[in-house]
């Protein structure tokens, strides 16, 4: 730009830019971020502008596009308007191969000649012209979206039913005017956008719509407590699949033998490639050896298999399906079509997959296995290295000494790690490593199907060489700090007390949610998720609107916040430090969630002083006193004193 252009208020701007993102601990997500007390805005070029308003422009945009609950949801009450427009909007953003539909946000940015996994890209580096066009792409989508829900939206701003819009002719004759939706991006600065491209896309948003405002939810309760009959549906992620809805159904699975599919498949090798260049990037150019991964039952459903497809990527082994679209076979990729090392890989599978995907268990052993067996040196095949390792050390077969996938006991759920940081009642984090350990530690063998054998020894040698743990966040239903699940069985600390040299190892999670996904690390995970939620205003006030619950529920995201900080240490000091700040020395709000649940209150307290009890949060003494202060205030009021 000229500096005529930014003129002389830019470099005070800039300044105050800079000021504000330290302020709001962005320095954390932005490691070049400039010094606050040494940065000066007269002293840059308009390129180094760029890009610092660029990376803090991204940073903002991301946590602001976000998916989240305003309060509980209602049975049969309809959705808003601001609501049905949030979930057609995160659907509009998928492309559907299946269905011969284009993205919405693909098609507006083809209308000024680019490729929308560019701006992705672009933006995702913080490159300051494709951060705007991401931002001014998405604010189309809305409005396009908006102008399609406002046609049924009734005077309290709800929508109730769908009003029948006729596609084909409506609009096309008055002067020339396009359809609605078709004016609105148009109005938000794309003229050239193709309504023709855009038909099927809003054919199949108006059926959507239909699908989320149709209220079968009391009517199916009804008839369940009656012991009738309930219309059956699939169960998984209404933004993936919206078949799923409408709600109110009598949810199924899908065929185990189905999956990985190819959709899968193709999604799970972009986040592994993305996973592995954020991991070279870090690493100065080398590999991991080896990544612990956890794998959840109604996540795979939801996905069709993708975590499970990362697994087999990462080995370097391609499921393969029969001519029905069985897949029950798996084959070697080889090394020169590879490209890189084969990744070796720690699988804990959740009880409900065991129960639910034993053949795909089996599918990774035989994967894994083959690559543990192959004729490959070992600095191309990382999976045989650490096999040939652990088969000296354990004296047993290269093919024993390759079991990677573990679970709990047959009949057994979780680590319980979760329900001993809710109730309070555990000592130190041996504890719970321990925990983890033994009831994580029972192995699956493709040579002895039907068997879950205790490996516990087999379990800790193949932890010890993890270099990475990795999770997926795959729906926008459930996040990071929602359940306590994601946590329970998080191995991160387990693995630095198993390794030689007690390094901590890095941590990673993939948000496959939107169309753009990403890998980010697991304090990036936390940390955007307590600025999406806990830290939120709009989510706080939606919590609190629905009463009792909404406050228990605020509760419960501080308390899977400090199992975070005990079973991996990726919480940042902030992040109770601001917690603190909103909930505690706001008296106002202190009121509220006292009077409004003095249960979930006394619990809110108890969580900030256990979170200072056990080193995780650093904090002043007047903070501590004030907190003690409150709990006998809570516990005053629950008692009736």
């Amino acid at each position: 730009r000229a500096p005529g252009e930014t003129g002389p208020r830019g470099p005070a701007i800039l300044n105050s830019i800079v000021s504000t993102a330290w302020t709001c601990n962005l320095d954390k997500d932005i490691p070049d971020l400039p010094e606050v007390e040494t940065f000066d805005g007269k002293a840059t070029t308009f390129e180094e502008r760029d890009s610092i308003v660029g990376k803090v422009y991204q940073r903002i945009m991301e946590i602001e596009s976000r998916l989240l609950p305003c309060g509980l949801h209602t049975v049969g009450v309809p959705p808003t308007a601001e609501e049905s427009v949030a979930t057609l909007v995160n659907i509009a953003q998928l492309d559907r191969a299946e269905d011969e539909i284009e993205s919405l946000n693909r098609v507006i940015a083809a209308s000024v000649g680019r490729n929308i996994d560019d701006v992705y890209r672009g933006a995702n580096n913080g490159v300051l012209a494709d951060v705007e066009l991401n931002e001014k792409i998405t604010m189309a989508s809305r409005a396009a979206v908006g102008a399609l829900v406002e046609l049924s939206t009734d005077s309290e701003g709800r929508v109730k039913e769908v009003k029948e819009f006729d596609l084909g002719s409506m609009f096309n004759g008055i002067l020339g005017k396009g359809k609605p939706w078709t004016e609105a991006i148009k109005k938000a600065g794309f003229p050239e956008v193709d309504e023709a491209r855009m038909e099927k896309l809003f054919e199949y948003l108006e059926f959507c719509l239909k699908q989320v405002v149709a209220n079968n939810e009391l009517g199916a309760l009804t008839n369940a407590l009656d012991g009738a009959y309930i219309r059956p549906g699939p169960g998984g992620d209404p933004i993936r699949n919206p078949d799923v809805l409408p709600t109110g159904a009598n949810m199924h699975s899908l065929d185990p033998q189905s999956i990985p599919t190819a959709a899968a498949i193709e999604c799970a090798t972009n986040v592994v490639d993305k996973l592995l260049d954020k991991l070279k990037s870090e690493n100065d150019g080398a590999y991991p050896e080896s990544i612990a991964f956890t794998l959840w039952g109604t996540d795979n459903i939801k996905t069709y298999g993708e975590s499970l497809a990362q697994v087999l990527a990462l080995c370097g082994v391609r499921p393969v399906p029969d001519s029905i679209g069985r897949v029950n076979k798996v084959e070697l990729i080889p090394l020169e079509e590879l490209g890189r090392p084969r990744i070796d890989v720690v699988v804990s599978c959740s009880g409900v997959f065991r129960d639910l995907f034993i053949n795909q268990m089996n599918l990774m052993d035989r994967g894994i296995k083959l690559a543990a067996e192959a004729d490959e040196p070992d600095e191309m095949n990382f999976v045989r290295k650490h096999a040939k390792e652990q088969a000296a050390e354990m004296n047993v077969s290269i093919r024993e000494a390759s079991c990677r996938v573990f679970s709990n006991s047959a009949g057994s759920y979780s680590a319980n790690v979760g329900i001993a940081i809710e109730n309070g009642g555990w000592e130190s984090e041996d504890q719970l490593q321990n925990q983890f350990l033994e009831r994580k530690g029972f192995a699956f063998n493709a040579d002895k199907p039907g068997m879950m054998e205790q490996q516990a020894d087999m379990f800790k040698a193949a932890l010890k060489t993890v270099d990475v743990t990795f999770q997926n966040l795959d729906s926008s239903e459930i996040s990071l700090t929602d359940v306590s699940h994601y946590y329970d069985s998080d191995p991160t600390k387990v693995v630095q007390g198993l390794r030689d040299d007690k390094r901590k190892p890095m941590s990673f999670m993939a948000d496959t949610t939107t169309a753009n996904a990403q890998v980010r690390t697991l304090s990036e995970t936390v940390r955007l998720d307590a600025r999406t939620k806990l830290l939120n205003p709009k989510f706080i006030e939606g919590m609190l609107a629905t009463g009792y619950e909404g406050t228990r529920e605020i509760t419960k995201r501080l308390r899977n916040t400090l199992g975070w900080s005990a079973t991996a240490g990726e919480v940042d000091n902030f992040v109770y430090e601001d917690a603190n700040e909103v909930f505690i020395e706001d008296e106002e709000m202190q009121r509220r969630l006292l009077e409004t649940n003095p249960n979930a209150f006394r619990d809110m307290v108890t969580t900030f002083l256990e979170a200072n009890g056990r080193g995780y949060w650093d904090t002043d003494e007047e903070n501590i006193e004030r907190l003690q202060e409150l709990y006998q205030e809570a516990e005053d009021r629950i008692e009736g004193v």
